[in-house]
């Protein structure tokens, strides 16, 4: 999914896993993503934490980690793809990041 908007409008019907560090998390993400950082991704992590079953779309900051991690769970056979620009392309485009505390988040 290469479209900021086109995965707002999906949100809900895929699983958006944010990969970041955990003070980039709690300064700003997507209300309905899961927080696994890359190294515990790396480790097998997402381990009943997703559903292998469902599409999973990988987020950092930029769309570095996010690809490491993506090609590892496509290597443990979820159904990943990684978002391109990651937090600062979605906030670019306008959309809502919330911080830790519910307030309206920024990119760390």
């Amino acid at each position: 999914m290469d479209d900021p908007q086109q995965l707002y409008e999906q949100r809900e019907s895929v699983q958006i896993l944010d990969v970041r560090e955990p003070y980039e998390w709690e300064a700003g993400h997507i209300a309905e993503a899961v927080h696994i950082p890359l190294g515990q991704v790396m480790s097998g992590g997402e381990q009943g934490r997703l559903d292998p079953n469902r599409q999973v779309v990988v987020v950092c900051k930029t769309g570095n980690r996010s690809e490491l991690a993506t090609l590892m769970l496509q290597a443990r056979g979820y159904k990943a793809e990684n978002f391109e620009g990651g937090t600062e392309r979605w906030a670019a485009a306008g959309l809502p990041l919330v911080a830790q505390d519910g307030s309206p988040g920024q990119v760390a």
